[in-house]
């Protein structure tokens, strides 16, 4: 998987990631301060989602995007610091799970 976090995201990156998510999610890219960006594969996706908004008072949503790998994307919209808290918590608990799966027997 990989993770970004962006800080005060500019118009630019707001319009780009506007026009990529679904017009139902009725969301104001604009009016968040910061977004977390996750890729990867569709169930660590939505693993990844459902960390992110227990952790922390975030929004999240899928982004849209054509990829040959079947990967997908999602945004974590929020302050600073519960986009960090909920990025820092699906990183622990992916690694956490990866280490569980490995040490249970076959």
């Amino acid at each position: 998987m990989d993770y970004r976090i962006i800080k005060a995201p500019t118009a630019g990156v707001s319009s780009i990631l506007q026009r990529r998510i679904d017009a139902t999610a009725k969301l104001d890219v604009k009016s968040f301060e910061a977004i977390g960006l996750m890729q990867g594969k569709l169930c660590d996706m939505v693993f990844a989602a459902d960390i992110a908004e227990k952790a922390s008072g975030v929004t999240v949503v899928d982004v849209r995007g054509n990829c040959p790998q079947n990967l997908v994307m999602i945004a974590v919209f929020g302050d600073t610091s519960s986009v960090e808290t909920a990025m820092i918590k699906i990183s622990e608990e992916i690694e956490r799970q990866k280490v569980l799966f490995r040490a249970t027997p076959k």
